[in-house]
């Protein structure tokens, strides 16, 4: 069955460019275009579709908002933000207003393939370096560190230990290999850190160790 996925760009010329590549893919269909924000919402609610490829600066209504609103009306699509500049702020805004990952513009063909796949697989399309980077730059914009919230306290030992090194940026592999466990076991801890913590992903499990103090920017990894 084919990913369903609608582009959203101002730029005629760069929606073109995605649907050629995206189309060439056996398991891709793109099924609708808009070209700001306000449009996209409007996609959003009357087209069905599985990954939505927005750019964060737009007219009208940036991908910030735009992906804000759809998340929050409980529409369907995940979303891939697309940003032009690395460590754009638009890009830690957009991951905390429900966004499943970003990429810069001009990523190769196979990493956009790669991460629309992975998007639609209901995994988070942030890479470890480009996780650690973003943090250490926005974090003096996160609000400032009060008391843990409670759900903290859910945790168990191994779990919060699991957290910082998802914070960190490292993979289920790296994770496996530094904790010697098995991937399955990983993958176990962080979906229960994630359902006690009420997170949709492990953008939103970065962005709490954050901003309830569990890592300080400029102490990745």
């Amino acid at each position: 069955m084919s990913i369903r996925i609608a582009l959203v760009d101002d730029q005629e010329l760069v929606r073109a460019g995605f649907r050629m590549v995206l189309d060439a893919q056996p398991d891709m269909t793109v099924v609708g275009e808009a070209g700001d924000g306000l449009a996209a919402i409007e996609l959003a609610r009357h087209f069905s579709c599985d990954v939505m490829v927005m750019d964060a600066r737009m007219p009208r209504l940036d991908g910030v908002e735009a992906t804000r609103r759809i998340r929050a009306a409980g529409d369907q699509p995940r979303i891939l933000m697309l940003t032009t500049f690395d460590l754009d702020e638009y890009a830690f805004a957009a991951l905390k207003a429900g966004a499943s990952g970003f990429l810069l513009k001009d990523v190769p063909p196979e990493e956009l393939l790669f991460a629309i796949r992975a998007v639609h697989s209901g995994d988070a399309v942030v890479a470890p370096s480009t996780t650690r980077r973003l943090i250490d730059q926005f974090a003096p914009l996160l609000p400032a560190g009060g008391p843990a919230p409670a759900a903290l306290a859910a945790l168990t030992e191994r779990e919060r230990e699991v957290l910082v090194l998802v914070a960190h940026g490292l993979s289920n592999a790296e994770l496996a290999g530094k904790l010697f466990l098995s991937e399955a076991t990983v993958k176990t801890h962080v979906g229960r850190i994630l359902a006690k913590l009420e997170l949709r992903d492990r953008v939103q499990a970065v962005v709490y160790a954050y901003e309830n103090g569990l890592v300080k920017a400029g102490h990745a990894r």
